[in-house]
């Protein structure tokens, strides 16, 4: 049996962005709030990323650099990016959105003014503001106004490092709840959930070989990532992922720990998908190619966010897809791994060395340089920026197929929950005293196609301040 029996107002399970944010909101609600965490130290899988964080709807940063962007705005490009849209959810974060932006700040986060334009996979460079998804991309564009809305952590100083900016915003929060009075505990493994009555009152969890027992007055926020360690579980949930070819990022316990454990007190799962990609760009030039098929077929256009491009090629038949680009246009991406395949001297040899229908590519060849020369894709409307004929033999195909490519993904989804973090049982009602957060929850982001940088670090830390205002009030 348990030995040490202790007792708080809320519970938290695990300490990664989500976590933290709850524990903090929680604590300022003046709950008695107790973390656990399975590791030796906090951060899960923020301390990984770049730092981006999907915010806006007029932010400060937004309007220094002229973006006139509203909640409506975002509210429309939310909605556009999920295969199901959930408004209620969309629209809390778009109009909350920069409020968390003041929230973030007000934690001791730094978001240096200035504005970064060009396309990219990861900036390194201390600008606050970013494209980071499809916005200005067809079909998003026509379903809401562009705006930029990637705001990137700046570390002290103004330096901005290839993936610190996660770890620094993550650990600020760990450090804001350790200042408010939040008990951290590490290296504690949370077991078991406890119930009565149908309603979560505690967990049991094994700290240094010893098991505990922990009872919550008010609830227990599980907020322990995604799933992309377990195989079994990406295997049954997230097929798409299942590949030796695909990389699958996150913390060695990102293993849907969490997930089993809401599953285990009756829970339900919302939409889960995946994210995968090979970035096509840097540089941005590549992307006046164009992406085809075994078929020699184009299928989508070119200037999309790199996750939904790539993602479009993994679906095509037997996940084979080329990048096709002039002289021109040629350039090794920075980022992705495609392997140069060969060159040629005209389309008609390419198509033949590619073991393409013959005829195929050529037409689509030319029918893309027709339309091109006059600014047009009336086909996958690519926009003009990256409109250009491809005249300039050689002719090079970069092979973007799935086992050429450096592919790498992540799990979204998991436990099925309310706008306020609250876990929703089979029935469609909520599971008294039990809440999730993070990457262990389903929110706003869902799948590669639509997909934009820093909506799970955004999502995490919005809904995880919203589960823990209201574990802690209710």
């Amino acid at each position: 049996m348990p030995g040490t029996q202790s007792s708080y107002d809320v519970i938290v399970v695990g300490l990664g962005a989500a976590g933290a944010s709850a524990a903090i909101e929680a604590r300022a609600a003046g709950a008695d709030v107790l973390v656990l965490e399975r590791a030796s130290a906090g951060g899960g899988s923020t301390v990984y990323a770049a730092g981006h964080i999907y915010l806006g709807g007029g932010t400060r940063v937004q309007k220094l650099n002229g973006f006139d962007d509203t909640p409506e705005e975002m509210f429309k490009f939310l909605m556009a990016s999920m295969p199901v849209p959930d408004p209620e959810k969309a629209r809390v974060y778009a109009d909350d959105s920069p409020a968390h932006f003041d929230w973030i700040e007000r934690q001791g986060i730094i978001f240096n003014n200035g504005f970064y334009a060009e396309k990219h996979f990861e900036h390194d460079t201390e600008e606050g503001l970013a494209w980071t998804g499809n916005e200005k991309a067809w079909p998003f564009s026509t379903a809401a106004r562009p705006a930029a809305r990637g705001h990137k952590v700046t570390l002290p100083g103004g330096v901005t490092k290839s993936g610190e900016g996660g770890s620094h915003l993550v650990n600020t929060l760990i450090d804001r709840a350790r200042a408010a009075g939040v008990r951290l505990e590490y290296d504690a493994r949370v077991l078991e959930l406890l119930t009565e009555n149908g309603r979560v009152v505690g967990v049991r969890y094994k700290q240094f070989g010893k098991e505990s027992v922990a009872t919550c007055r008010r609830g227990a926020i599980v907020a322990t990532g995604g799933f992309g360690a377990n195989k079994a579980m990406v295997k049954k949930l997230c097929p798409e992922l299942d590949s030796e070819a695909i990389y699958i990022l996150g913390a060695p316990y990102a293993d849907g720990s969490g997930i089993e454990l809401g599953l285990s007190a009756g829970a339900a799962t919302g939409y889960i998908g995946a994210f995968a990609t090979a970035p096509l760009y840097p540089p941005a030039n590549l992307l006046k190619g164009i992406l085809v098929n075994k078929f020699g077929q184009r299928f989508i256009n070119e200037d999309t966010y790199h996750s939904r491009s790539c993602t479009a090629c993994l679906r095509q038949p037997e996940g084979v897809a080329y990048l096709i680009c002039d002289n021109a246009v040629f350039a090794r991406p920075e980022f992705g791994g495609q392997p140069l395949v060969d060159a040629w001297e005209d389309v008609a040899a390419m198509e033949a060395a590619l073991k393409m229908p013959a005829g195929a590519l050529q037409k689509t060849m030319a029918d893309y340089n027709a339309h091109a020369a006059t600014g047009n894709d009336p086909a996958f409307h690519k926009i003009k920026e990256y409109l250009q004929p491809l005249m300039e033999a050689p002719y090079a195909a970069l092979d973007c197929s799935l086992g050429k490519a450096a592919y790498t993904g992540f799990t979204l989804g998991g436990l099925k929950t309310t706008k306020d973090g609250e876990v929703l049982g089979m029935s469609g009602r909520p599971i008294a005293g039990l809440y999730a957060a993070g990457a262990c929850a389903s929110n706003i982001a869902q799948d590669s196609m639509g997909y934009a940088s820093g909506t799970c670090i955004g999502e995490s830390t919005y809904f995880g301040r919203r589960a823990g205002r209201r574990a802690a009030t209710h």
